[in-house]
């Protein structure tokens, strides 16, 4: 894992090799300058890419955020929404609300901005577009399961009036060059007066979706929140399952619709 200094840009890795293990091949040079800079826009475009073909993908998307107990357990109190992301006939992308209960959630609400980041910003995209508003450091590189991996350090330049950003880091494939694991919070937060909002850091996995982009398939959260007086521990669990593309059965015609022709006379 990287281990990073949330003030500022610098992040570590505490990865280290268990005592007796055989001594690993020499590491890759690190890259040049221009080299981390051509990677940032080579996968921003790659990301843009995913986030066009994204829009054109069906799939299942599951919110469950339960409060936990002293003991670490998890209480009965819990918020949950199921939807299906689907097109309607005339192909306009929707959301379909499946199953949501009334929250039963009594130390924590859920605000308008945590509900948008549930849906844009947890599972993070860095387009070409978004690029400009992002300060984007490279950390090095590490290993994510059977991936090789550039690290990069992502946070906002500025923050403006009623816009959230991501804050954290991303794991950026060296083959494909798409991100393939992110974690960080949404900003900014509301630190003061009676109506505070703060984020936990949520972790996301991808998955390779018919061979071609990573998409999001999990994201987690477990941390405790820290309001003035009220600490209060929550865990976050997001699934986008059943991923499919696609395909509108409309009927397109082209013209004026030729007139019924009138039945024969007997």
């Amino acid at each position: 894992r990287f281990k990073c200094d949330w003030s500022s840009d610098v992040c570590s890795s505490d990865l280290a090799p268990a005592a007796g293990e055989p001594a690993k091949a020499a590491a890759k040079p690190a890259p040049s300058a221009s080299e981390i800079q051509k990677i940032i826009e080579a996968f921003a475009a790659k990301e843009a890419e995913f986030k066009r073909a994204r829009d054109n993908y069906t799939y299942h998307q599951s919110i469950k955020v339960q409060e936990i107990d002293d003991e670490g357990q998890p209480m009965d109190r819990m918020h949950i929404v199921e939807s299906d992301i689907i097109f309607t006939p005339k192909g306009t992308r929707t959301e379909k609300v499946t199953y949501a209960p009334m929250s039963t959630l009594r130390r924590i609400s859920l605000s308008p901005e945590d509900e948008r980041d549930f849906r844009n910003l947890v599972a993070f995209v860095l387009t070409t577009e978004d690029l400009p508003k992002y300060n984007v450091r490279y950390q090095g590189r590490q290993r994510v399961d059977e991936l090789d991996t550039y690290v990069f350090r992502v946070g906002p330049k500025t923050i403006e009036k009623g816009e959230r950003y991501f804050d954290g880091i991303v794991w950026v494939d060296e083959q494909d060059l798409q991100i393939v694991k992110s974690y960080g919070k949404t900003v900014p937060e509301v630190l003061s007066g009676p109506n505070q909002n703060r984020t936990p850091r949520y972790e996301t996995y991808r998955e390779l979706i018919d061979g071609k982009y990573w998409f999001p398939t999990w994201t987690g959260a477990d941390e405790t929140i820290q309001f003035p007086g009220n600490p209060v521990r929550i865990r976050i669990v997001v699934k986008y399952e059943n991923y499919k593309q696609f395909k509108s059965e409309v009927n397109i015609t082209y013209g004026e619709e030729a007139p019924a022709t009138p039945p024969a006379k007997k």
